[in-house]
């Protein structure tokens, strides 16, 4: 293109979005910042800040002086920690310790997945194996536990720690024991190579997991060659296909996908008997019992009851769920009316949308980007005090030109830290909507100051066309806001060490803020404060929000079901060994938790990634869920803007990060300490009729 006709192309795009803004000329700078295509950079002398303004990381070579510069302060550090007298000088110099080594290894754990250039993906993964190795070493440095377990042996000096202080030292002895510190010299070097084979297992399972399976084309129909991608003379089959109309698709899907893969089999079941190995050598019953340490539930038996009651409490639903499903399956395809699993997650959106006619692209007109964010700017605005304002980055600082940065500002507090929005598609970008932190949130006795916290919300939406903005689902709306209720966990939290900071919480505790925010992206006191036509300025009608909330109960205890299907497997694979397959367990407890037949032949548990970052903890969700509803109904649903709720919702929950145990936070903000039958009542009664439209007509 040349120099004149490029021009004139950027000048044409230019009317197109001076005409698009014209028609949303009501949006606040935020809104406005979003529904605005990025612009190009053209000072081309701009000085190159580095990736979040760190200057070593302006080209891909920068991770190693980073790496560097941060191994040559650990050395410092685990100095200072072993010689300093015994208290929270002890405690301050561990943090600063975990602190040097997190903010250079959770920039390149993000970097490695999300930059565009290979070079850096490269150097990045390269930097998280360098330190994720000096962590090791550390986590088994004898001196180094030694200066900690002599404060924490010491009554007199633990009397003198603050609870966080105390809580800090504690989870750091937790670390070490993990790893096997206390255990003699030939026991911790099986302990250490456990955890080194474990790291491998893990990567090599969780690539696996998401390979597709391929099969010969004359195995399949020829007329549905065309749902599939090809390869030579093979289908490929990379998901599940769950929303095919056709009912062969989805089983053809169904049975390539999940068919066994013997090395992949093979690599789960050594990957559970080393946890469970590693778990038994440093003094745990299993790796659950482990895992679940410091966390709401406590204990697998907790864990189990509480999956166990939940599934007694939805019985009669389930059951009624399936029944209609079949239904609708008889009504579909009379010729084949046995309701199978590759079938609930269609037949649920097709019972769905009849009943209420929730189609996406009805919504969408209503749900731009920028309005999406604007509403959350207002929302956060009356709850806290606090502002979302779009700020230009400098050169270099991020790593695709449509990553756009917010600076989090309180009303009086100031400065709280920076979110950078990653929103939009592009190859090689992980299809996952996720928070990753950047830079953990401390005070730093050093200079005075607390340091900001810094973090990432990544999802896929699509980009921008030449006509409109970028239009959301009602689906890409309450994602949206569940990673920023991520977010500003880590942006509202305050706590004196980072090794505690925000999101770094107990796993069934972490997912409360976050689902409490989808509460808010469903209730149209909060909606109609933001949603309307991205051209005519009309606001979304009162009924379409009352008919959303209302479809998300229509199978809603099958679905439920399903979620305690996968933990249950999940629980039983990490409790003591079954002296059986992961299949026989698979099959078992499809049976006991989920009522839909087993398909032989097929191995979904080797499709279940979360075993690797969720291993014990897959309940999470649904525990997370139960808070976060508690916390809905008796604190925000009479009010979803009340100033000081949100105020008290901040010191309660959001404040602590991890400082804090999670039930005493959580029996702070309610007010009482909720019991397993609490968390399934609440559960439960989501499914009622007009639990979550709770709106004005119902207060006239």
């Amino acid at each position: 293109m040349s120099a004149c006709k490029r021009l004139l192309y950027l000048v044409k795009q230019r009317s197109v979005w001076t005409q698009v803004g014209r028609n949303v000329t009501t949006w606040s700078p935020v809104g406005a910042a979003f529904n605005a295509k990025p612009h190009r950079r053209l000072d081309l002398f701009e000085k190159n800040v580095g990736l979040f303004g760190v200057p070593e990381l302006s080209c891909p070579a920068g991770f190693q002086a980073a790496t560097k510069t941060a191994l040559k302060n650990t050395q410092r550090l685990v100095q200072k920690a072993c010689s300093c007298p015994s208290g929270a000088e002890t405690v301050e110099s561990f943090d600063q310790l975990s602190d040097g080594l997190c903010k250079v290894a959770d920039l390149a754990d993000f970097i490695k997945v999300a930059h565009p250039d290979p070079a850096f993906r490269e150097a990045a993964e390269k930097t998280c194996i360098e330190i994720g190795t000096v962590v090791e070493k550390l986590n088994t440095n004898v001196e180094l536990c030694r200066s900690l377990k002599n404060l924490l042996d010491n009554p007199n000096i633990v009397a003198q720690l603050d609870p966080d202080t105390r809580r800090v030292a504690e989870l750091f002895m937790f670390d070490f024991e993990i790893s096997g510190i206390h255990l003699d010299d030939k026991l911790r070097k099986e302990a250490v190579g456990l955890h080194v084979k474990l790291l491998d297992l893990n990567n090599e399972f969780l690539v696996g997991s998401h390979m597709p399976n391929r099969i010969a084309r004359s195995a399949i129909p020829e007329h549905l060659h065309l749902q599939f991608a090809s390869e030579g003379s093979f289908i490929q089959v990379g998901g599940l296909h769950a929303d095919s109309p056709d009912d062969f698709v989805r089983e053809i899907a169904y049975r390539i996908y999940l068919y066994p893969n013997a090395d992949l089999m093979n690599c789960l079941e050594e990957l559970l008997k080393c946890r469970h190995k590693l778990a038994k050598l440093v003094g745990y019953e299993s790796f659950a019992h482990r895992a679940l340490k410091g966390t709401m539930a406590k204990t697998p038996e907790t864990v189990m009851s509480f999956l166990q009651l939940l599934t007694d409490k939805l019985s009669d639903r389930t059951a009624k769920d399936f029944k209609m499903m079949r239904g609708m399956k008889k009504k579909l395809n009379p010729r084949n009316a046995e309701l199978m699993p590759w079938d609930h997650p269609y037949l649920s959106g097709v019972l769905r949308a009849e009943r209420y006619n929730i189609e996406p692209s009805l919504y969408s007109p209503y749900l731009s980007l920028g309005a999406c964010m604007e509403g959350l700017n207002n929302l956060f605005s009356q709850l806290y005090g606090v502002s979302l304002m779009s700020e230009h980055p400098s050169a270099g600082e991020v790593w695709s030109e449509d990553v756009r940065k917010l600076a989090v500002v309180h009303e009086t507090e100031g400065l709280l830290g920076y979110i950078y929005c990653d929103f939009f598609h592009r190859a090689d970008k992980p299809h996952q909507d996720c928070h990753f932190t950047i830079r953990g949130g401390r005070w730093c006795q050093e200079t005075s100051q607390y340091q900001l916290p810094v973090v990432v919300l990544m999802l896929s939406l699509p980009h921008p066309s030449r006509s409109a903005p970028t239009l959301l689902t009602p689906g890409m709306m309450e994602n949206l806001f569940h990673e920023m209720g991520h977010a500003m966990h880590s942006m509202l939290g305050r706590t004196r060490y980072q090794h505690v900071t925000g999101t770094r919480c107990a796993t069934d505790f972490a997912e409360v803020p976050s689902i409490l925010m989808e509460y808010f992206a469903t209730d149209y006191r909060v909606i109609s404060q933001f949603a309307r036509h991205y051209e005519t300025g009309q606001p979304l009608p009162e009924s379409m929000v009352a008919r959303l909330c209302e479809s998300k109960k229509v199978c809603g205890a099958a679905d439920t079901q399903l979620q305690i299907f996968y933990a249950v497997l999940d629980q039983i694979y990490h409790s003591k060994p079954q002296n059986c397959s992961t299949t026989d367990i698979l099959k078992d407890m499809q049976q006991k938790f989920y009522g839909l037949p087993y398909t032989p032949n097929t191995a979904w548990q080797l499709r279940f990634s979360h075993l690797i970052g969720y291993g014990a903890k897959y309940y999470s969700y649904l525990m997370s869920r139960a808070v976060a509803s508690m916390v809905w109904k008796q604190c925000f649903v009479q009010d979803p803007l009340n100033r000081d709720m949100g105020e008290r919702y901040r010191r309660e929950m959001l404040a602590h990060g991890g400082a804090k145990e999670p039930m005493l936070m959580v029996e702070g903000m309610l007010q009482k300490r909720p019991t397993i039958e609490d968390f399934v009542d609440a559960l439960v009664s989501e499914l009622n009729p007009n639990f979550e439209t709770f709106i004005m007509d119902s207060e006239s």
